[in-house]
Protein backbone atom coordinates (compact mmCIF):
# COMPACT_ATOMS: atom_id res chain seq x y z
CA UNK A 1 0.00 0.00 0.00
CA UNK A 2 1.47 3.37 -0.97
CA UNK A 3 0.95 6.64 1.43
CA UNK A 4 -0.12 9.19 -0.06
CA UNK A 5 0.67 11.51 2.91
CA UNK A 6 4.32 12.10 2.08
CA UNK A 7 6.17 14.22 -0.30
CA UNK A 8 6.24 13.12 -4.38
CA UNK A 9 9.56 11.26 -4.69
CA UNK A 10 12.20 12.94 -6.05
CA UNK A 11 15.44 14.16 -7.22
CA UNK A 12 16.46 14.03 -3.03
CA UNK A 13 15.43 10.39 -3.05
CA UNK A 14 17.72 9.52 -5.71
CA UNK A 15 20.65 11.27 -4.65
CA UNK A 16 19.89 9.42 -0.73
CA UNK A 17 19.86 6.03 -2.27
CA UNK A 18 22.51 6.47 -4.70
CA UNK A 19 24.98 7.81 -1.21
CA UNK A 20 23.74 4.22 0.31
CA UNK A 21 25.56 2.45 -2.07
CA UNK A 22 28.56 4.78 -1.98
CA UNK A 23 28.69 4.21 1.70
CA UNK A 24 28.38 0.00 1.00
CA UNK A 25 31.24 0.15 -1.87
CA UNK A 26 33.46 2.47 0.56
CA UNK A 27 34.08 -0.96 2.13
CA UNK A 28 33.54 -2.93 -0.94
CA UNK A 29 35.59 -2.11 -3.34
CA UNK A 30 37.91 -2.01 -0.89
CA UNK A 31 38.32 -5.46 -0.26
CA UNK A 32 37.87 -6.57 -3.71
CA UNK A 33 40.32 -3.91 -5.03
CA UNK A 34 43.40 -4.26 -2.60
CA UNK A 35 42.62 -7.49 0.49
CA UNK A 36 44.21 -9.99 -1.95
CA UNK A 37 47.15 -7.62 -2.67
CA UNK A 38 47.48 -6.70 0.93
CA UNK A 39 47.17 -10.20 2.24
CA UNK A 40 49.69 -11.86 -0.81
CA UNK A 41 52.16 -8.85 -0.96
CA UNK A 42 52.43 -7.26 3.02
CA UNK A 43 51.31 -9.88 4.93
CA UNK A 44 52.77 -12.87 2.95
CA UNK A 45 50.08 -15.42 2.61
CA UNK A 46 49.81 -17.24 -1.12
CA UNK A 47 47.38 -15.79 -3.49
CA UNK A 48 45.68 -19.38 -3.13
CA UNK A 49 45.38 -19.66 0.63
CA UNK A 50 43.87 -16.16 0.15
CA UNK A 51 41.29 -17.38 -2.54
CA UNK A 52 40.46 -20.21 -0.98
CA UNK A 53 39.44 -18.43 2.38
CA UNK A 54 37.26 -15.86 0.79
CA UNK A 55 35.63 -18.64 -1.17
CA UNK A 56 35.01 -20.29 2.24
CA UNK A 57 34.15 -17.50 3.88
CA UNK A 58 31.05 -17.05 1.66
CA UNK A 59 29.18 -20.05 2.01
CA UNK A 60 29.14 -18.73 5.34
CA UNK A 61 26.71 -16.61 3.27
CA UNK A 62 24.30 -19.14 2.30
CA UNK A 63 22.85 -19.16 6.41
CA UNK A 64 23.16 -15.30 6.96
CA UNK A 65 21.82 -13.96 3.73
CA UNK A 66 18.84 -16.20 4.03
CA UNK A 67 18.46 -15.16 7.60
CA UNK A 68 18.68 -11.48 7.25
CA UNK A 69 16.42 -12.04 4.52
CA UNK A 70 13.74 -13.36 6.51
CA UNK A 71 14.55 -10.87 9.39
CA UNK A 72 13.76 -8.27 6.98
CA UNK A 73 10.56 -9.43 5.79
CA UNK A 74 9.49 -10.03 9.51
CA UNK A 75 10.40 -6.85 10.54
CA UNK A 76 7.58 -4.39 11.74
CA UNK A 77 7.51 -0.82 10.28
CA UNK A 78 8.14 1.78 12.01
CA UNK A 79 7.92 5.69 11.76
CA UNK A 80 11.43 5.78 10.18
CA UNK A 81 9.89 2.78 7.46
CA UNK A 82 10.47 -0.63 7.57
CA UNK A 83 14.61 -0.51 5.83
CA UNK A 84 16.32 2.31 6.64
CA UNK A 85 16.58 1.95 10.59
CA UNK A 86 19.11 -0.65 9.61
CA UNK A 87 21.21 1.43 8.35
CA UNK A 88 21.52 3.07 11.43
CA UNK A 89 22.03 0.18 13.48
CA UNK A 90 24.84 -1.62 11.44
CA UNK A 91 26.27 1.32 9.95
CA UNK A 92 29.33 1.62 12.86
CA UNK A 93 30.07 -2.46 13.25
CA UNK A 94 30.16 -2.52 8.88
CA UNK A 95 33.05 -0.04 9.20
CA UNK A 96 34.78 -1.41 12.26
CA UNK A 97 35.07 -4.86 10.41
CA UNK A 98 36.48 -3.40 6.82
CA UNK A 99 39.01 -1.37 9.33
CA UNK A 100 40.04 -4.87 11.01
CA UNK A 101 40.99 -6.49 7.71
CA UNK A 102 43.51 -4.20 6.37
CA UNK A 103 45.33 -3.91 10.46
CA UNK A 104 48.98 -3.53 9.33
CA UNK A 105 50.12 -5.64 12.62
CA UNK A 106 49.09 -8.70 11.38
CA UNK A 107 51.76 -8.87 9.42
CA UNK A 108 53.81 -10.15 12.37
CA UNK A 109 51.80 -12.95 13.74
CA UNK A 110 52.91 -16.38 13.20
CA UNK A 111 51.38 -17.52 9.65
CA UNK A 112 48.26 -19.36 11.38
CA UNK A 113 47.46 -16.41 13.05
CA UNK A 114 47.80 -13.87 10.06
CA UNK A 115 44.99 -16.70 8.24
CA UNK A 116 42.94 -16.66 11.25
CA UNK A 117 42.88 -13.08 11.39
CA UNK A 118 41.90 -12.62 7.59
CA UNK A 119 39.27 -15.15 7.29
CA UNK A 120 38.15 -14.29 11.35
CA UNK A 121 37.75 -10.60 10.01
CA UNK A 122 36.41 -10.85 6.39
CA UNK A 123 33.40 -12.74 8.06
CA UNK A 124 32.71 -10.28 10.47
CA UNK A 125 32.77 -7.50 7.82
CA UNK A 126 31.26 -9.74 4.75
CA UNK A 127 28.57 -12.38 6.16
CA UNK A 128 27.58 -10.29 9.52
CA UNK A 129 27.65 -7.07 9.23
CA UNK A 130 27.76 -5.63 5.47
CA UNK A 131 24.87 -8.54 4.76
CA UNK A 132 22.87 -6.80 7.79
CA UNK A 133 23.04 -3.15 5.96
CA UNK A 134 22.97 -4.23 2.66
CA UNK A 135 19.99 -6.31 2.44
CA UNK A 136 17.53 -4.08 3.58
CA UNK A 137 19.33 -1.30 1.95
CA UNK A 138 18.83 -2.98 -1.17
CA UNK A 139 14.93 -4.42 -0.87
CA UNK A 140 14.13 -0.64 0.08
CA UNK A 141 14.24 0.23 -3.51
CA UNK A 142 10.73 -1.40 -3.81
CA UNK A 143 9.56 0.76 -0.96
CA UNK A 144 10.61 4.15 -1.79
CA UNK A 145 8.14 3.97 -4.84
CA UNK A 146 5.96 1.66 -6.37
CA UNK A 147 6.60 3.20 -9.90
CA UNK A 148 8.72 1.18 -12.16
CA UNK A 149 10.66 4.01 -14.06
CA UNK A 150 11.28 5.71 -10.43
CA UNK A 151 12.60 2.11 -9.85
CA UNK A 152 14.76 2.33 -12.72
CA UNK A 153 16.04 5.75 -11.87
CA UNK A 154 16.91 4.55 -8.13
CA UNK A 155 18.99 1.53 -9.80
CA UNK A 156 20.91 4.58 -12.17
CA UNK A 157 21.71 6.34 -8.99
CA UNK A 158 22.50 3.44 -7.24
CA UNK A 159 25.50 2.32 -9.95
CA UNK A 160 26.25 6.22 -9.63
CA UNK A 161 27.27 6.20 -6.36
CA UNK A 162 28.89 3.29 -6.53
CA UNK A 163 31.07 4.59 -9.20
CA UNK A 164 31.70 6.92 -6.89
CA UNK A 165 33.29 5.00 -4.43
CA UNK A 166 34.98 3.12 -6.70
CA UNK A 167 36.31 6.34 -8.57
CA UNK A 168 37.34 7.99 -4.60
CA UNK A 169 39.19 4.21 -3.84
CA UNK A 170 40.65 3.35 -7.40
CA UNK A 171 41.97 6.30 -8.86
CA UNK A 172 42.95 8.04 -5.49
CA UNK A 173 44.61 5.03 -3.23
CA UNK A 174 46.92 3.67 -6.01
CA UNK A 175 48.58 7.16 -5.92
CA UNK A 176 48.62 7.19 -1.84
CA UNK A 177 49.26 3.71 -1.02
CA UNK A 178 52.06 2.38 -3.18
CA UNK A 179 55.81 3.29 -2.72
CA UNK A 180 58.68 2.46 -4.69
CA UNK A 181 61.39 0.28 -3.46
CA UNK A 182 65.28 0.69 -3.70
CA UNK A 183 64.82 -2.22 -6.65
CA UNK A 184 62.66 0.24 -8.43
CA UNK A 185 59.49 -1.87 -7.96
CA UNK A 186 56.05 -0.56 -6.84
CA UNK A 187 54.94 -1.92 -3.59
CA UNK A 188 51.88 -1.50 -1.31
CA UNK A 189 52.70 0.13 1.63
CA UNK A 190 50.95 -1.32 4.99
CA UNK A 191 50.74 1.61 7.00
CA UNK A 192 49.81 3.99 4.41
CA UNK A 193 46.94 1.23 3.72
CA UNK A 194 45.32 0.94 7.05
CA UNK A 195 45.53 4.81 7.11
CA UNK A 196 43.27 4.82 3.61
CA UNK A 197 40.92 2.21 5.49
CA UNK A 198 40.35 4.55 8.20
CA UNK A 199 39.37 7.24 5.72
CA UNK A 200 36.90 4.97 3.85
CA UNK A 201 35.69 3.39 7.14
CA UNK A 202 34.85 7.01 8.04
CA UNK A 203 33.32 7.81 4.52
CA UNK A 204 30.69 4.96 5.13
CA UNK A 205 28.82 6.21 7.80
CA UNK A 206 28.57 9.50 6.43
CA UNK A 207 26.98 8.11 3.67
CA UNK A 208 24.82 5.83 5.43
CA UNK A 209 23.83 8.83 7.54
CA UNK A 210 22.97 10.71 4.67
CA UNK A 211 20.84 8.10 3.07
CA UNK A 212 18.92 7.56 6.28
CA UNK A 213 18.40 11.16 6.29
CA UNK A 214 17.03 11.91 2.49
CA UNK A 215 15.14 9.08 1.74
CA UNK A 216 11.71 8.42 2.24
CA UNK A 217 9.37 4.92 2.36
CA UNK A 218 6.63 5.66 0.80
CA UNK A 219 4.87 2.29 0.03
CA UNK A 220 4.30 0.31 3.37
CA UNK A 221 5.55 -3.15 2.52
CA UNK A 222 3.89 -5.23 5.59
CA UNK A 223 5.38 -7.66 8.17
CA UNK A 224 5.24 -11.13 6.49
CA UNK A 225 3.72 -13.41 9.81
CA UNK A 226 3.64 -16.87 8.09
CA UNK A 227 5.84 -19.49 9.18
CA UNK A 228 9.44 -20.09 7.95
CA UNK A 229 9.31 -23.19 5.45
CA UNK A 230 12.79 -23.53 4.42
CA UNK A 231 12.10 -26.35 2.14
CA UNK A 232 8.64 -24.41 0.86
CA UNK A 233 11.10 -21.80 0.11
CA UNK A 234 13.72 -23.33 -1.74
CA UNK A 235 11.29 -25.51 -3.52
CA UNK A 236 9.49 -21.97 -5.03
CA UNK A 237 12.83 -20.37 -5.73
CA UNK A 238 13.82 -23.45 -7.83
CA UNK A 239 10.87 -22.73 -9.48
CA UNK A 240 11.49 -18.97 -10.41
CA UNK A 241 13.30 -18.93 -13.30
CA UNK A 242 13.63 -15.24 -13.24
CA UNK A 243 15.07 -15.81 -10.08
CA UNK A 244 17.10 -18.67 -11.34
CA UNK A 245 18.47 -16.38 -14.14
CA UNK A 246 19.36 -13.28 -12.27
CA UNK A 247 20.76 -15.15 -9.64
CA UNK A 248 22.92 -16.85 -12.00
CA UNK A 249 23.88 -13.63 -14.21
CA UNK A 250 25.06 -12.16 -10.90
CA UNK A 251 27.16 -14.66 -9.87
CA UNK A 252 28.90 -14.71 -13.86
CA UNK A 253 29.07 -10.99 -13.45
CA UNK A 254 30.62 -10.79 -10.35
CA UNK A 255 33.26 -13.54 -11.31
CA UNK A 256 33.65 -11.22 -14.51
CA UNK A 257 34.08 -7.92 -12.43
CA UNK A 258 35.70 -8.64 -9.85
CA UNK A 259 38.43 -10.65 -11.72
CA UNK A 260 39.14 -7.24 -13.99
CA UNK A 261 39.11 -4.94 -10.83
CA UNK A 262 41.44 -7.12 -8.26
CA UNK A 263 43.52 -7.83 -11.57
CA UNK A 264 44.32 -3.93 -11.42
CA UNK A 265 46.32 -3.92 -8.34
CA UNK A 266 48.64 -6.69 -10.37
CA UNK A 267 48.92 -5.96 -14.00
CA UNK A 268 49.10 -2.24 -13.66
CA UNK A 269 52.15 -1.86 -10.91
CA UNK A 270 53.65 -5.47 -12.12
CA UNK A 271 53.11 -6.04 -15.84
CA UNK A 272 52.82 -2.45 -16.59
CA UNK A 273 55.22 -0.53 -13.49
CA UNK A 274 52.74 1.75 -12.85
CA UNK A 275 50.94 2.28 -9.68
CA UNK A 276 49.41 5.59 -11.67
CA UNK A 277 48.09 3.00 -13.90
CA UNK A 278 45.18 1.32 -11.60
CA UNK A 279 44.14 4.74 -10.53
CA UNK A 280 43.82 5.72 -14.43
CA UNK A 281 42.28 2.34 -15.33
CA UNK A 282 39.46 3.41 -12.42
CA UNK A 283 38.83 6.63 -13.74
CA UNK A 284 38.17 5.48 -17.17
CA UNK A 285 35.97 3.19 -15.67
CA UNK A 286 33.80 6.08 -13.67
CA UNK A 287 33.88 7.91 -17.26
CA UNK A 288 32.58 5.21 -19.41
CA UNK A 289 29.72 4.74 -16.04
CA UNK A 290 29.01 8.38 -16.26
CA UNK A 291 28.69 8.33 -19.95
CA UNK A 292 26.40 5.96 -20.07
CA UNK A 293 24.31 6.51 -17.28
CA UNK A 294 23.33 9.73 -19.56
CA UNK A 295 21.54 7.39 -22.13
CA UNK A 296 20.94 3.68 -20.43
CA UNK A 297 17.99 4.46 -19.46
CA UNK A 298 16.31 5.87 -22.10
CA UNK A 299 17.54 2.62 -24.12
CA UNK A 300 16.34 0.30 -21.61
CA UNK A 301 12.65 1.92 -21.78
CA UNK A 302 13.07 1.48 -25.56
CA UNK A 303 14.33 -1.76 -26.31
CA UNK A 304 14.17 -3.47 -22.44
CA UNK A 305 16.55 -4.02 -19.42
CA UNK A 306 17.38 -8.01 -20.87
CA UNK A 307 18.09 -6.52 -24.40
CA UNK A 308 20.73 -3.75 -23.92
CA UNK A 309 22.44 -6.19 -21.34
CA UNK A 310 23.21 -8.95 -23.77
CA UNK A 311 24.53 -6.32 -26.28
CA UNK A 312 26.74 -4.82 -24.05
CA UNK A 313 27.97 -7.99 -22.57
CA UNK A 314 29.19 -9.01 -26.22
CA UNK A 315 30.63 -5.88 -26.62
CA UNK A 316 32.80 -6.47 -23.63
CA UNK A 317 33.43 -10.25 -24.69
CA UNK A 318 34.63 -9.29 -28.12
CA UNK A 319 36.83 -6.38 -26.81
CA UNK A 320 38.97 -8.74 -24.07
CA UNK A 321 39.63 -10.72 -26.42
CA UNK A 322 41.44 -8.36 -28.48
CA UNK A 323 43.34 -7.37 -25.84
CA UNK A 324 44.49 -11.15 -25.00
CA UNK A 325 45.49 -11.53 -28.77
CA UNK A 326 46.88 -8.02 -28.90
CA UNK A 327 49.52 -8.50 -25.99
CA UNK A 328 50.41 -5.14 -25.61
CA UNK A 329 52.81 -3.33 -23.95
CA UNK A 330 52.03 -0.03 -24.33
CA UNK A 331 49.64 0.76 -21.24
CA UNK A 332 47.93 3.91 -23.23
CA UNK A 333 46.54 1.47 -25.77
CA UNK A 334 45.65 -1.66 -23.29
CA UNK A 335 43.58 1.63 -21.44
CA UNK A 336 42.22 2.84 -24.68
CA UNK A 337 40.70 -0.54 -25.30
CA UNK A 338 39.15 -1.51 -21.60
CA UNK A 339 37.51 1.81 -21.82
CA UNK A 340 35.55 -0.13 -24.49
CA UNK A 341 35.57 -2.94 -22.69
CA UNK A 342 34.07 -1.32 -19.83
CA UNK A 343 31.04 0.12 -21.75
CA UNK A 344 28.89 -3.92 -21.57
CA UNK A 345 29.86 -3.76 -17.11
CA UNK A 346 28.61 -0.49 -17.00
CA UNK A 347 25.45 -0.68 -18.96
CA UNK A 348 24.38 -4.01 -16.73
CA UNK A 349 25.56 -2.20 -13.67
CA UNK A 350 23.09 0.40 -14.57
CA UNK A 351 20.43 -1.81 -15.03
CA UNK A 352 21.01 -4.73 -12.69
CA UNK A 353 19.24 -3.22 -9.58
CA UNK A 354 16.31 -1.84 -11.60
CA UNK A 355 16.20 -6.03 -13.02
CA UNK A 356 15.77 -7.35 -9.45
CA UNK A 357 12.49 -5.35 -8.40
CA UNK A 358 11.28 -6.74 -11.87
CA UNK A 359 12.19 -10.36 -10.10
CA UNK A 360 10.01 -9.27 -7.10
CA UNK A 361 7.36 -8.12 -9.33
CA UNK A 362 7.20 -11.35 -11.22
CA UNK A 363 6.81 -13.61 -8.19
CA UNK A 364 4.32 -11.88 -6.94
CA UNK A 365 2.28 -11.68 -9.65
CA UNK A 366 3.01 -15.75 -10.03
CA UNK A 367 2.73 -16.31 -6.20
CA UNK A 368 0.36 -13.45 -5.22
CA UNK A 369 3.11 -12.86 -2.19
CA UNK A 370 6.08 -10.16 -2.36
CA UNK A 371 8.74 -11.18 -0.42
CA UNK A 372 11.56 -8.47 -0.95
CA UNK A 373 13.87 -9.22 1.64
CA UNK A 374 14.31 -12.67 0.86
CA UNK A 375 14.27 -12.82 -2.95
CA UNK A 376 17.38 -9.93 -2.68
CA UNK A 377 19.44 -11.82 0.11
CA UNK A 378 18.97 -14.48 -2.31
CA UNK A 379 20.81 -12.54 -5.31
CA UNK A 380 22.88 -11.00 -2.81
CA UNK A 381 23.88 -14.21 -1.72
CA UNK A 382 24.97 -14.83 -5.53
CA UNK A 383 26.71 -11.84 -5.77
CA UNK A 384 28.81 -12.94 -2.83
CA UNK A 385 29.16 -16.24 -4.81
CA UNK A 386 30.29 -14.79 -7.67
CA UNK A 387 32.54 -12.61 -5.21
CA UNK A 388 34.43 -15.52 -3.92
CA UNK A 389 34.61 -17.46 -7.23
CA UNK A 390 36.39 -14.16 -8.83
CA UNK A 391 38.68 -14.87 -5.69
CA UNK A 392 39.26 -18.06 -5.83
CA UNK A 393 39.79 -17.82 -9.30
CA UNK A 394 42.50 -15.16 -9.21
CA UNK A 395 44.12 -16.57 -6.48
CA UNK A 396 44.52 -20.21 -7.95
CA UNK A 397 45.40 -18.42 -11.50
CA UNK A 398 48.33 -16.38 -9.62
CA UNK A 399 49.49 -19.44 -7.66
CA UNK A 400 49.38 -21.29 -10.68
CA UNK A 401 51.87 -19.09 -12.71
CA UNK A 402 54.11 -19.21 -9.96
CA UNK A 403 53.15 -15.52 -8.42
CA UNK A 404 54.50 -14.65 -5.00
CA UNK A 405 56.07 -11.35 -3.53
CA UNK A 406 59.89 -13.10 -4.36
CA UNK A 407 58.69 -13.55 -8.06
CA UNK A 408 56.13 -10.86 -8.48
CA UNK A 409 58.24 -9.02 -11.43
CA UNK A 410 59.70 -11.85 -13.35
CA UNK A 411 58.47 -11.69 -17.33
CA UNK A 412 57.30 -15.16 -17.12
CA UNK A 413 54.76 -14.22 -14.14
CA UNK A 414 53.70 -10.64 -15.30
CA UNK A 415 52.93 -12.17 -18.99
CA UNK A 416 50.53 -14.65 -16.86
CA UNK A 417 49.15 -11.79 -14.76
CA UNK A 418 48.16 -10.12 -18.86
CA UNK A 419 47.04 -13.21 -19.40
CA UNK A 420 44.69 -13.76 -16.59
CA UNK A 421 43.58 -9.85 -16.56
CA UNK A 422 42.09 -11.08 -20.17
CA UNK A 423 40.71 -14.20 -20.26
CA UNK A 424 38.80 -14.06 -16.63
CA UNK A 425 36.18 -11.53 -17.89
CA UNK A 426 36.09 -12.26 -21.63
CA UNK A 427 34.37 -16.05 -20.73
CA UNK A 428 32.66 -14.31 -17.49
CA UNK A 429 30.82 -11.93 -19.85
CA UNK A 430 30.22 -14.38 -22.64
CA UNK A 431 28.57 -16.21 -19.93
CA UNK A 432 26.78 -13.52 -19.04
CA UNK A 433 25.20 -12.96 -22.96
CA UNK A 434 23.86 -17.14 -22.95
CA UNK A 435 22.27 -16.53 -19.64
CA UNK A 436 20.79 -13.39 -20.50
CA UNK A 437 19.71 -15.29 -23.98
CA UNK A 438 18.77 -18.87 -22.77
CA UNK A 439 17.85 -18.41 -19.10
CA UNK A 440 16.31 -14.92 -17.71
CA UNK A 441 12.80 -14.65 -19.22
CA UNK A 442 11.62 -11.19 -18.16
CA UNK A 443 11.86 -9.37 -21.54
CA UNK A 444 10.61 -6.40 -21.74
CA UNK A 445 7.19 -7.37 -23.35
CA UNK A 446 7.10 -9.16 -19.61
CA UNK A 447 8.02 -6.73 -17.76
CA UNK A 448 5.46 -4.45 -19.06
CA UNK A 449 2.86 -6.87 -18.85
CA UNK A 450 3.30 -7.45 -14.86
CA UNK A 451 3.65 -3.67 -14.44
CA UNK A 452 0.02 -3.60 -15.10
CA UNK A 453 -1.21 -6.65 -13.28
CA UNK A 454 0.56 -5.55 -10.12
CA UNK A 455 -1.28 -2.35 -11.02
CA UNK A 456 -4.46 -3.36 -11.49
CA UNK A 457 -4.22 -5.86 -8.06
CA UNK A 458 -3.37 -2.63 -5.79
CA UNK A 459 -6.03 -0.59 -6.87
Amino acid sequence: MENTNTRPFGLRDKIGYGMGDFGNDFTFMLTAMFLMKFYTDVVGVSAAVVGLLMMLARFVDAFSDVIMGQLVDRSEPGKNGKFRPWLLRFMGPVAVAALLIFAPWVKNFPMGGRIAWMFVTYILWGSVCYTAINIPYGSMASAISGDPKDRASLSTWRTIGATMAATAIGVVLPMVVYYTDEEGHTVLSSGKMFGAAVVCAICAVACYLICFFMVTERVKVPKVDTKFNLGELLKSLASNRALIGIVVAALVFLLAQLSLSGMAAYIYPNYFGSGAGQSMANLVGTVVTLVCSLFVGKLASKFGKREISIVGSLVTTVTMIVLYVMHTHNMNTFLGLYGVAYIGLAIFNLIIWAMITDVIDDTEVKTGVRQDGTIYSVYSFARKLGQAASSGLTGGLLTLIGYTAETAFDSAVTDGIYNITCIAPAIGFALLAIVMIFVYPLKKSVVEENTAKLAAKHQ
